[in-house]
């Protein structure tokens, strides 16, 4: 039995292209969003992964700010307590100023001053007394300026003539009465000195000497 199709063929060749058209489109559509649900999901992996990175980061950091502020607060201690230190280390020093003082006073008076009076003031000190002339005044001055250890910065506050009166008027001597205000070292300025002066004299002392 022969059959003949009386359908246009043409007609359902175009119809067939078509429909291989749409699932080949709804095939695509769908890969895409697979693809775009893919990257998607891998983007949000990222994004979690680095805000974790994140939270880390800003939780070290608050453990390093606190971390840091125990550190300050530690240095803060310790520099208070260094400074306490200092300051009982310079009573105890400053305890001995007056005998050095004292003692420096003896050993730069020349002959012919007679002290009066010694006030001191922390590291201020005002000398009074009597001289038999001015050149025994300089001469102090030079004495506590140039010779001293203790002793620096003379200032002549005041120098005036006196007559010290006597039974026998013929006796009556011209003398001047003075004020010298001077700066007194602390023993730390005298050590620190002492130790520039013992260094600047080794390398003189290996020049002397070569080997």
């Amino acid at each position: 039995m022969i059959l003949i199709n009386l359908l246009p063929h043409r007609e359902e060749k175009r119809q067939l292209r078509k429909q291989a058209f749409f699932a080949g489109l709804g095939i695509s559509v769908a890969a895409g969003a697979v693809v775009v649900g893919l990257w998607y999901a891998f983007q949000q992996q990222m994004i979690s992964g680095q805000q974790a990175r994140n939270d880390f980061l800003a939780e070290a950091n608050r453990k390093l700010d606190a971390e840091i502020k125990d550190v300050s607060s530690l240095k803060a201690e310790i520099e208070a307590l260094k400074a306490r230190q200092r300051a009982v280390e310079d009573l105890q020093t400053d305890r001995n100023m007056p005998v050095y003082l004292l003692n420096e006073l003896v050993k730069q008076t020349p002959e012919g001053i007679y002290l009066t009076s010694v006030k001191q003031d922390g590291q201020s000190v005002m000398v009074a007394g009597t001289a038999q002339s001015n050149e025994r005044v300089s001469e102090f001055l030079r004495n506590t300026s140039n010779h001293s250890e203790w002793l620096e910065r003379p200032e002549l506050q005041e120098i005036k003539a006196a007559v010290r009166a006597a039974k026998d008027p013929r006796d009556a001597k011209r003398l001047y009465d003075f004020s010298v205000r001077i700066s007194l070292k602390r023993p730390a300025d005298v050590s620190a000195a002492a130790s520039a002066a013992s260094g600047a004299a080794q390398p003189t002392a290996s020049a002397a000497h070569p080997s």
